[in-house]
Parts: C-alpha cells; sequence; structure tokens
C-alpha cells in the first residue's frame, strides 16, 4: 500500500508538471497569434551626456579638490557663454548646436536589418536639418544582392536629402557592406578593417552523378529556356553553364557602376577584381577617405555636436520570451553539466 502510494503522489506530480508546461505553451502561442503584427520602438541614447559623465566621474577620481573646482568653474563659464550666445540668436542652446545621428548596421547574409534601418532612416530624416550628420558604424561582409541593394538605397535617402553622411568601418565592409560604404559622403575606416570585394560569386553543390550511380531519377520541368541554369540535382549543360556566368557578370557591372556613381574618382578596373584590403591600403586606393576609428569621430563631434544614437528595435511577443528564457536555462543545464563531467575526482 505504501509503494502505491507513493507512486500515486510520483504520478500526480508528474501529471501537474506536464500540465503546467501544456498551459505555459498554450498561452504563448495564443499570445503569439495576438502579436503577428508586432511592432516595434525606437530607442534613443544621449552619447554626448554618456561621454560628459565618463570625463566627470574620472576627474572626480584624478583631480585634487582645487583642480575640480577650477574645472567645474570653467565649465559653468563655457556655459554661460554658449547660453548667452543661443539668447541672442534668438534659440535655446541645445537647439542651436547641430546634431549627429548615430545608426548601427551589423549585415547578415539576407541583410534582414536592413527592416530596421529603414525605420531609423526615416526617423532621422524627419527631424534632420541640412547642418545635422548621420553617421552609421557599418560592419557586413556581404550577401545576397537584393538585401544589400535596398539598405544601400535607404542609405541614398539620407544623401537625396542633402544631409551628410558619414560612414564607418572598424572591422568590415566588404562586397554588400562596401556597396553600402559607397554611398556616404565620407568614408573613414579602422587601419585593419576589411574593404572592397566588389565582385559576385555564387555556388552551388551537384548531386547528379550520386543520383545516378544510385539508380534515381530526377525530373525538373520548366517553361522558358532559361527558367533554370544550373540545378542541385539534374545534370548541368554547358549552354546552361554560360547563362549563369552572363547573369553574374552582369550583376558585376551593375555593382561596379554603382560604386563609380558614387565615388567617381575610384579607378574601379583597379579595385573591382573581387580582392579586399586592409584599411591603410584602401585608403591609398580611394576606397576610403581616412584611417580613424568610430570612437575617435564620435569623441571629437560630441565637442561641437548633439550626438544621439537611433536604434529601432522590435517588440518581443510572450512567445519569443518564453522560448529565448527556455533556451537560456537548456544552456545554464548543459553548461553546467558538462562543467561538472570536466571535473577531476578528488
Amino acid at each position: 500500500m505504501e509503494f502505491l502510494y507513493e507512486y500515486g503522489l510520483f504520478l500526480a506530480k508528474v501529471v501537474t508538471f506536464v500540465l503546467a508546461i501544456v498551459i505555459i505553451i498554450g498561452v504563448a502561442a495564443a499570445s503569439a497569434m495576438k502579436q503577428k503584427h508586432k511592432k516595434g520602438e525606437l530607442e534613443i541614447t544621449d552619447l554626448s551626456e554618456q561621454i560628459e559623465d565618463t570625463q566627470r566621474d574620472i576627474n572626480h577620481q584624478l583631480l585634487s579638490k582645487e583642480a575640480l573646482k577650477a574645472e567645474e568653474k570653467s565649465a559653468k563659464e563655457d556655459e554661460k557663454a554658449k547660453a548667452k550666445a543661443a539668447k541672442k540668436s534668438g534659440e535655446r542652446e541645445e537647439d542651436s548646436k547641430a546634431r549627429m545621428f548615430v545608426l548601427d548596421f551589423k549585415g547578415s547574409i539576407d541583410a534582414k536589418e536592413v527592416a530596421s534601418l529603414r525605420e531609423e532612416v526615416s526617423a532621422v530624416l524627419a527631424v534632420a536639418k541640412p547642418e545635422d550628420e548621420v553617421f552609421v558604424r557599418l560592419e557586413s561582409g556581404g550577401g545576397m544582392v537584393h538585401g544589400y541593394g535596398l539598405a544601400s538605397s535607404q542609405l541614398d535617402r539620407i544623401r537625396q536629402k542633402a544631409i551628410p553622411l558619414t560612414v564607418s568601418v572598424d572591422k568590415v565592409a566588404a562586397s554588400g557592406g562596401y556597396m553600402m560604404a559607397c554611398v556616404a559622403n565620407q568614408i573613414i575606416s579602422a587601419p585593419f578593417a576589411i574593404l572592397g570585394s566588389i565582385g559576385v560569386i555564387a555556388q552551388l553543390p551537384n548531386f547528379n552523378k550520386i543520383l545516378k550511380k544510385n539508380d534515381i531519377e530526377f525530373e525538373q520541368l520548366t517553361a522558358g529556356e532559361f527558367k533554370r541554369t544550373l540545378t542541385m540535382f539534374g545534370e548541368n549543360t554547358d549552354k546552361g553553364r554560360e547563362k549563369f556566368i552572363e547573369e553574374l557578370e552582369e550583376t558585376h557591372q551593375l555593382f561596379k557602376d554603382f560604386v563609380t556613381e558614387h565615388r567617381p574618382s575610384l579607378n574601379i578596373s583597379e579595385v573591382a577584381t573581387g580582392e579586399h584590403w586592409f584599411g591603410t591600403k584602401a585608403l591609398s586606393l580611394g576606397l576610403v577617405d581616412a584611417i580613424q576609428t568610430s570612437d575617435d569621430y564620435i569623441f571629437e563631434a560630441a565637442k561641437d555636436k548633439k550626438v544621439v544614437a537611433i536604434k529601432y528595435v522590435t517588440k518581443k511577443g510572450l512567445a519569443e520570451k518564453f522560448g529565448k528564457a527556455a533556451s537560456l536555462s537548456f544552456d545554464a543545464v548543459v553548461n553546467k553539466v558538462w562543467q561538472s563531467n570536466r571535473q577531476f575526482p578528488s
């Protein structure tokens, strides 16, 4: 009887646990259905204020009381002078300052990040003035032509409104990444950043011989001679290869024309070979305009401009939050087990 009692208690616990999981999943799924058309929101960070706070904290730690008082007195005098000048012009000091809007783009193969970029660009263009500046911290090794074509067009919207656009490359802007960068009025690069790769590549495996070896037939029906040029499972023809290469060359020419349009001083035949270069060499080739990190550029700009970072963040639904939490919990358990297995017995 005691065994049956304990077994029944154990079974009740299991059933309760399973029901709880089912209810949570059901609620999450229902929430996901309701939030199919979820919206995002803009996050605005005052980078000028962050820089000032950092400088103030360091001064408090390093300067003597006398030096700190002198520093604060000098800062107050500067603020009064700026406020006086702004008053004469009939504007508040903050309103009279030019602004720099900082955007971040870290691109994937399909450039899906363009969805957020278009929202950020639209928000900036709604308030930006000709004396302002847009600064894009770009990092991408390239990817799909249509995705990066759209991303480049988003940056071109800024140029079309006559707002100065600067692109900074701290790590890499190659292929589609450079297609985006070349739109800017100015490109700056870290010394060892990778730039260029103005070329087009396509590759795919072909399993036709394996299928034939195993007596597996593959049929592909098309309407139109070149509806499909190369295929993964069918037998590719020389005619199909020639057409495919023709399409690659056409895309490459469009790429070269785009770069030439935005950076006419470039020797396009020299740089459109598909090669990539480090920042210092890219400077000598004309791919970039200056060697400088994004941090240095922002720090210098903050002396005269109001610098703010704009980021469009998509709101996560309950299902996504639950999934992420479950994933993190699972990873934590796996890591804990892995770490315990690595311990040597004492």
